[in-house]
């Protein structure tokens, strides 16, 4: 979360003056448009009120073991694409975590592995390491930004998933409602940088999310630009074609 609060920071820096024109990575930018005002909407009057809600009446106790009851579940996800990336050193470390927390931390509801880092993988992750480019930026409904890498990723990360194995339905389902809503109260701080600003949202939520996708997949260490065709004095002309 702190990571991605760095980059609404840094986006609306660097990029809040940037809001005209198209961009070659948003191709379907009149759908996705569509699609984002809807969602907007939607968040407005449905999942906002409700994350407000939850961030009055839940004790932070109850807050903290409802975000490392997910967590938990997400290490087994994290822990499938470290493997994929060959990543054994942090996939150890990983199982650690999920192992531990799921015993002595009563189903991940306590978090008994904070000395271990928690990193953050999914599959989409795991398609750009191995060199898959992002596609063109895409706005699922309900879900928001994505990409068709990204959104690709989300099918892959089905099968490890403990969350989408819980049974019965009803339960699965109330128990995604549960984490969205966490989701969202988490978020209602980073939301007061866009409140307050006066730009092109859209295009602010497009930048962010690409260059959090970028740190991602790089583990917070892109490939600088490369320079091309410069002269011995120094003159250069940036050639910013990277891996993603």
């Amino acid at each position: 979360m702190r990571t991605l609060k760095l980059l609404l920071v840094i986006s609306t820096l660097i990029l809040g003056g940037c809001a005209s024109g198209s961009n070659p990575s948003d191709p379907y930018e009149s759908f996705n448009r569509g699609v984002y005002s809807f969602n907007d909407a939607l968040d407005k009057n449905l999942a906002k009120p409700t994350a407000q809600i939850y961030e009055k009446a839940m004790p932070t106790l109850g807050k903290v073991m409802v975000s490392n009851f997910f967590s938990n579940l997400d290490d087994v996800v994290v822990t499938f694409n470290d493997l994929l990336q060959l990543k054994f050193k942090q996939a150890f470390s990983d199982s650690l975590r999920v192992v531990f927390n799921s015993t002595f931390g009563m189903l991940g509801l306590v978090d008994v592995t904070t000395r271990l880092e928690k990193h953050n993988e999914d599959f989409g992750q795991t398609l750009g390491y191995w060199g898959m480019p992002p596609g063109p930026y895409l706005v699922l409904p309900v879900l928001g930004p994505s990409s068709l890498r990204d959104s690709a990723g989300l099918v892959g990360d089905t099968v490890p998933s403990q969350l989408g194995k819980i049974t019965p339905v009803a339960t699965r389902n109330e128990l995604y409602i549960v984490k969205g809503i966490n989701r969202r109260a988490q978020l209602l701080d980073a939301e007061k940088i866009m409140e307050e600003a006066t730009f092109d949202k859209y295009e602010f939520m497009r930048n962010a999310y690409l260059l959090h996708r970028i740190d991602l997949v790089y583990d917070g260490e892109p490939p600088r630009p490369k320079y091309d065709d410069f002269e011995d004095d120094g003159a250069d002309t940036p050639n910013t074609d990277t891996k993603e």
